[in-house]
């Protein structure tokens, strides 16, 4: 039953982080380790809407485009290695487009965005008779894997840049559900290259090669798991702050190179069906509230994740 219930948990975890892809690049951030020689595979949908975006910290509205639609639909998969260690890969495909393209100028694009991959390591786990601490790092990894077009923003598909992801997770779980998650993460980016050889960034660069800032990523969490932990309702907040870059400069479009902070608050609810509780439904909500050179976007989700027993 414990490691039924384990598998149930990792699963609806795993999801999550196909709604925080609207946000950053694609890592798990989750407490919970897939039992050795178990999958789980997720189907993600997510649509993002805007129509403000902070230009520096100003918050503007989008008077030629209108509201900026952004559809990505997620399928993933995590394979239990060992019990201490996890692996994670996911493709999203995405869609944008606006309401109106300000004379049909500025069509939207689509396409495979970047190949995510991501190992977790358990580094330690306290279970006493008040509740469970847990310790994990996890290592991510993405690349494009099409030749989209990054400095095509808010219509890009992603940043068109490697990106390399360090993250530190802790949990304390009490014996009555209710839990505690925090993680912070440091992300390095490379570089994303332009259709156009000169563009401005604090400075003029003649080269079509634009340097992606690296940036942090903190996140908080609380949730509890109800109805015999076959639902789980979580309440979280992340928020993401670039390390270098610029600003959007007045009434031009924003740029790989831009220095980018956003606050976000999300809500999200998972029920597992009876009765082998395999198969589980997941919807979520999240909401920018804060930012600096980034869209004011809510995003609207659900999901269907499965979970088996391989070899």
């Amino acid at each position: 039953m414990e490691s039924k219930r384990v598998l149930m948990t990792f699963c609806l975890l795993f999801a999550a982080w196909g709604a925080l892809i609207p946000a950053q690049g694609q890592t798990p951030s989750d407490a919970i380790m897939m039992p050795a020689r178990n999958a789980c595979l997720l189907a993600n949908y997510n649509y993002g809407q805007f129509d403000q975006y902070w230009e520096g910290d100003r918050l503007r509205g989008n008077l030629t485009i209108a509201t900026v639609k952004r559809t990505t639909v997620l399928p993933m998969v995590a394979v239990g290695i060992t019990d201490k260690l996890n692996l994670y890969a996911g493709v999203p495909y995405v869609k944008t487009l606006s309401t109106d393209p300000n004379g049909g100028k500025f069509a939207g694009a689509q396409g495979f965005q970047d190949l995510g991959l991501a190992l977790k390591y358990e580094v330690l786990k306290k279970v006493t008779s008040k509740g469970e601490l847990s310790v994990l790092g996890t290592v991510g990894y993405s690349t494009p894997i099409t030749n989209y077009l990054p400095d095509y923003m808010p219509y890009s598909l992603g940043f068109g840049a490697p990106e390399v992801a360090l993250r530190g997770i802790v949990q304390y779980k009490m014996a009555q559900g209710l839990y505690f998650r925090a993680a912070l993460a440091h992300l390095w980016r490379g570089y994303a290259e332009a259709e156009r050889d000169y563009y401005y960034n604090n400075g003029s660069y003649y080269t079509s090669w634009m340097d992606v800032p690296n940036a942090w990523s903190a996140e908080g969490i609380l949730g509890a798991w109800l109805l015999d932990y076959s639902l789980r309702i979580e309440l979280s907040y992340s928020n993401l702050k670039s390390t270098s870059g610029d600003d959007i400069r007045a009434y031009n479009a924003p740029q790989p190179t831009n220095r980018v902070v956003m606050g976000q608050a999300g809500l999200m609810a998972q029920y597992y069906l009876p009765p082998a509780k395999k198969l589980g439904v997941l919807v979520y909500h999240n909401q920018a509230l804060t930012g600096l050179n980034a869209p004011k976007i809510k995003n609207f989700g659900a999901g269907i994740t499965y979970q088996f027993k391989f070899l």
